[in-house]
Parts: structure tokens; sequence; C-alpha cells
């Protein structure tokens, strides 16, 4: 259930209600945000086997938890043959950001 990341990044738009509900989910488990912290540390992809090796945890479980973030439009997915890096989506993080402000307010 994609919700129309691409239309947020190339437009400006603000979140959807759905969409803050999503990202807020996904961010509730501690590995997931754990991940988006070491993500958000760099400016390029992190490979899947570095993410993996940080936080000891098998690849099905690491696979899970990336799919999640992607779904929520938090992570970008780079795959180069059978490898796949992630790259922080800063765009969605910030309109995150941005609507919990404004509807909090």
């Amino acid at each position: 259930m994609r919700i129309g990341w691409q239309m947020l990044e190339s437009t400006g738009a603000t979140l959807t209600e759905n969409q803050l509900l999503r990202i807020a989910r996904t961010l509730a488990d501690r590995r997931r945000y754990e991940i988006l912290k070491r993500l958000a540390a760099r400016k390029d992809a992190l490979a899947c086997g570095a993410v993996r090796d940080c936080l000891d945890i098998s690849p099905a479980t690491l696979s899970h938890h990336m799919r999640e973030l992607e779904l929520a439009g938090l992570v970008e997915v780079v795959r180069e043959g059978k490898f796949a890096s992630y790259i922080l989506r800063r765009d969605v993080l910030e309109a995150f950001v941005q609507r919990l402000r404004k509807d909090l307010e």
C-alpha cells in the first residue's frame, strides 16, 4: 500500500492523515527507529548487510523491518543485482515532522 510518496517529493505536498499515521506506526518499533537513526547519520546509501551487522538481527527480520520502512515512505531502496542498499527519505521525514507540528499546535 504505497500512498503517493513520489508525488510528495515532486510537489512539496503535505502528508495525508493516513500517511502520517502509517509513519507513526512504523516508527513505534524500536528496531525500525534504530535503523532510521543509522540511515540518518549517513549521506549515502547503507548496505543491507551493514544494517544487519549493527543490529544483530536475522536477515528475515531485517527484511521485514526494511519493507515496513519502505512502505511508510521513509526509505528508498537502491538495488544493484541481488544486493540492496537503503537511503533515508529526508523529504518524507521532514513532511512528517511538519505535519505533526501543524496538527499539534
